[in-house]
């Protein structure tokens, strides 16, 4: 690993200790005269040795190594942790730099692994070293040699969409949650105040609060500011950050449902936002903000074939869903495709959700008292993501009929699905 691995571990203690010194500088000279806290001194300086010494044997008894089948890391002081990563599991190797990591030019790899949640990752190592062990990974992942892989390098990529920096924060303006945090984060202390009389309550209830707004607008900004979707053999680029850079890799093969958002005030300038499902993995964010036709394009290098603009949605028949869900009702739509099964809902915020007939894993139809009473049914289909697309408010007779024939698009789309392999 990279020499500057242990100030991973210890730069806290250090930072802490090199502030307090900053500040009192001008009294340290005088505390040491008098001896009036030389015990203290001792003791934060034994507190930063021991912080230096953990890093430092917890980068010395961390490696990793690359063989014809696997990755295996092997890390831990006291306790000994040793992964065995197979190559054909790796379903992702993302490279992400922290503000601090960018300026010392290194980085780490997070790797996304089919049927586990947690990431594995190796922190610090050379950028230039990460780059080319992430092309190795990918390369040997992929089905190459192993004396192949490493002469591979970077697999060459292509730009489908960047988000400029402006129609970002428009976006941000444009959403309803942002304004709705923003006045409850103004109001909320206010109120509290008023009611308990006491700031130090306002001020806990508005710490948090700052937090959630921060998260949901300068947060958000800082995170998908430069969004950048680039196609590669081994999947699809996204590079993103403004301070904490990253560089994730989703695997076209391994998408179980993409989601279309559409938020009140987007629509307009017809805008959306386009989200993923991906099986073993916690990426779910394709596209932050683009207009229609651009967002469109990307997702047919997600799922190809599909073109989500011919879909036609039909609506839920009005005689029954209008006293089921009361004006919502409206919002709901289902489409068929030879591709995909869609469903819509939504009015303020129109949310369509696309499943590839080939990653359903199993349908289902419910019906509750009220919705029976009405002639009514929803169906469901399951995906390999832990995901549930609804098509709601269906006539009976089409929910059943619909239950059968999903069933049987499914059976036929795994048959003739692309392989989930790499760079084939």
């Amino acid at each position: 690993m990279h020499p500057l691995t242990p100030l991973r571990r210890a730069w806290m203690p250090i930072g802490f200790t090199a502030g307090l010194i900053f500040q009192q500088g001008d009294r340290a000279a005088e505390w040491i005269e008098e001896g009036r806290s030389a015990f203290g001194l001792l003791i934060m300086v034994g507190v930063v040795l021991v912080a230096c010494l953990y890093g430092f044997l917890s980068w010395w008894f961390t490696s990793y190594a690359v063989t014809d089948t696997e990755l295996r890391i092997r890390t831990g002081l006291l306790f000994r942790r040793a992964a065995h990563i197979r190559l054909e599991r790796l379903q992702a190797v993302d490279v992400t730099q922290p503000l601090l990591a960018r300026f010392a030019g290194v980085a780490k790899l997070k790797l996304d692994v089919i049927g586990t949640e947690d990431k594995d990752e190796l922190a610090y190592l050379g950028e230039k070293e990460a780059r080319a062990l992430r092309a190795e990974l990918l390369a040997r992942a992929a089905g190459f040699a192993p004396e192949e892989a490493v002469s591979v390098g970077e697999a060459p990529v292509r730009e489908l969409l960047r988000v400029p920096a402006r129609q970002l924060a428009v976006s941000l303006l444009l959403s309803l949650g942002v304004w709705a945090a923003l006045a409850g984060g103004l109001v909320a202390p206010v109120v509290v105040w008023w009611l308990s009389s006491s700031l130090w309550a306002a001020v806990v209830i508005l710490l948090p609060v700052l937090g959630g707004v921060w998260a949901g607008t300068v947060g958000r900004f800082l995170t998908e500011y430069d969004w950048t979707v680039a196609e590669s053999p081994d999947g699809l680029r996204l590079d993103h950050g403004l301070l904490d850079r990253a560089h994730e890799t989703v695997p076209p093969g391994r998408v179980q449902m993409v989601r279309i958002v559409e938020p009140l005030l987007w629509r307009r300038r017809d805008w959306v936002r386009v989200e993923l499902a991906v099986a073993g993995s916690k990426n779910e964010l394709l596209v932050p903000v683009a207009p229609r036709a651009a967002a469109y394009a990307v997702v047919a290098r997600v799922l190809p074939g599909v073109d989500l603009a011919a879909l036609t949605f039909s609506p839920s028949p009005e005689r029954g869903s209008r006293w089921v869900v009361p004006l919502w009702w409206k919002g709901y739509g289902l489409a068929l495709s030879p591709q995909v099964f869609a469903a819509r809902h939504g009015r303020l915020c129109r949310r369509t959700e696309a499943v590839p007939h080939a990653k359903v894993q199993s349908v289902r139809l419910t019906q509750g008292p009220w919705e029976r009473a009405r002639g009514l049914a929803d169906v469901c289909v399951d995906t390999g993501a832990n995901g549930t697309v609804t098509a709601r408010l269906r006539s009976s007779a089409e929910a059943a009929a619909l239950l059968q024939s999903q069933a049987d698009r499914s059976r036929t789309g795994r048959a003739t699905a692309r392989p989930d392999r790499w760079m084939t």
